[in-house]
């Protein structure tokens, strides 16, 4: 049944008839119960992903290998970070994969992409708030394209712990998006502030609630230090 779903996925696309790949959606379930069984789907997986298949039909693969993917699946879904058609998909999974090697291989990607699929991976890596990538997002800071600027600044803020924080009051004066760093430092403070880092988070505020900054973030600053107050209390 399975090498059906198998050959039947080779010619898959949203139009297709969903029972043909019934097997696949069962194997992914029985997974949760059977690592033999996990282990198989993701390995016929990602060999599909190496062969001919429609876009379609590697979202449909990555979706999966979100549910079972290991390090095992982490090359096939890292072959695909450049393409455009189907990039969102692996960072789909890529994201979900817990094991050290796929956030290694988005930081890989940040040197071999480039456009959206760039701007993406810097995405995935401060979904997964990867502490490892603090040093090449805080690269991105001086980046000539804007938006890979903005990117990475949001990323960061997403990571939201002390290096991310210290690498974006560093870039402040200096970063092609001076705006959304401010905004990435009130977010990495309002993470410090939840993780009990309150002198951390006060001195993020602080450093903001100048009369150089606009009046929102003079009020977002004036808040977060009132927040620290109240915790400390």
């Amino acid at each position: 049944m399975l090498d059906n779903a198998f050959e039947a996925l080779k010619t898959f696309d949203w139009g297709t008839d969903l029972a043909v790949v019934a097997p696949i959606e069962d194997a992914a379930i029985a997974a949760h119960k059977s690592p033999e069984t996990g282990r198989d789907l993701e390995n016929r997986l990602a060999a599909a992903l190496k062969g001919p298949l429609s876009v379609d039909a590697q979202g449909y693969v990555c979706r999966k290998l979100a549910l079972v993917g290991s390090a095992a699946s982490v090359p096939a879904l890292a072959a695909l970070l450049g393409n455009k058609d189907v990039s969102h998909m692996a960072r789909f999974a890529l994201e979900r994969i817990t094991a050290p090697e796929a956030a290694q291989a988005l930081r890989d990607a940040l040197g071999t992409v480039s456009g959206n699929q760039k701007i993406g991976v810097i995405g995935s890596l401060g979904a997964r708030r990867d502490a490892a990538a603090v040093a090449p997002l805080g690269a991105l800071l001086q980046d000539g394209d804007p938006a890979i600027a903005r990117s990475a600044a949001i990323a960061l803020g997403d990571i939201g712990n002390v290096d991310a924080a210290k690498t974006l009051q560093g870039a402040l004066s200096a970063s092609n998006a001076r705006q959304p760093v401010i905004d990435a430092l009130l977010t990495c403070a309002e993470a410090l502030l939840a993780a009990h880092r309150h002198a951390e988070a006060l001195a993020i505020y602080k450093s903001l609630s100048g009369e150089q900054q606009g009046r929102l973030v003079r009020l977002a600053a004036t808040r977060g230090m009132l927040a620290c107050a109240s915790k400390q209390a």
